[in-house]
């Protein structure tokens, strides 16, 4: 796997939480990550999967969605193709800039604030959800190809608990080689 571009100055732009299972979450002046349970009250937050669909399938599954990040350079290109979304919008819980998170690899460590750790477990999978928020973004979120590829963020599990704030930056601790591909989650 070719390492990506990192580009410098990666930061967090926006913090969003939402104690019930809602598509989108509310932006926050900060969120507390709380090692190996995700956001403290979020309704993803504890040490079993807590996605409904998922959670159905096996309560007592690891949750390797404890934490959902998304690059605010998606928002850009949305809004370019008429979506218009922001920070929260989608779910996710942190929103960054300066990071192409589809790009790293599995088990990547991303070092945010002063204490915090998320270590990056997979890509979001875009649901149905997705275009009962805004018809049609579920299509624009898969990019078919040889390989099927998805832009709606990425998933972790917190290692390391801490406040994360917007403008927080993000250090990349890259994994041992041989670099994995982020699996679909």
């Amino acid at each position: 796997m070719k390492a990506p571009k990192l580009g410098t100055g990666a930061k967090v732009v926006a913090v969003s939480i939402d104690g019930k299972h809602r598509f989108s979450k509310s932006p926050r002046p900060s969120g507390m990550l709380v090692v190996g349970h995700g956001v403290e009250g979020d309704a993803h937050f504890g040490e079993t999967v807590k996605h409904r669909y998922l959670a159905r399938l096996n309560p007592q599954a690891a949750n390797l969605r404890q934490v959902h990040l998304i690059s605010g350079e998606l928002f850009d290109a949305l809004r370019a193709d008429g979506f218009e979304v922001g920070p929260g919008e989608l779910g996710e819980n942190i929103t960054t800039a300066g990071l192409d998170l589809e790009g790293l690899p599995l088990d990547t460590e991303l070092r945010i604030g002063a204490d915090a750790s998320i270590r990056l477990t997979g890509i979001r999978t875009p649901c149905v959800l997705l275009d009962r928020f805004r018809a049609g973004l579920k299509a624009r979120l898969i990019i078919d190809g040889p390989k099927r590829l998805y832009k709606a963020g990425v998933m972790g599990v917190v290692i390391k608990g801490g406040d994360v704030s917007p403008g927080d930056a993000i250090g990349v601790g890259w994994p041992d080689a041989p670099h994995r591909p982020l699996p679909p989650l």
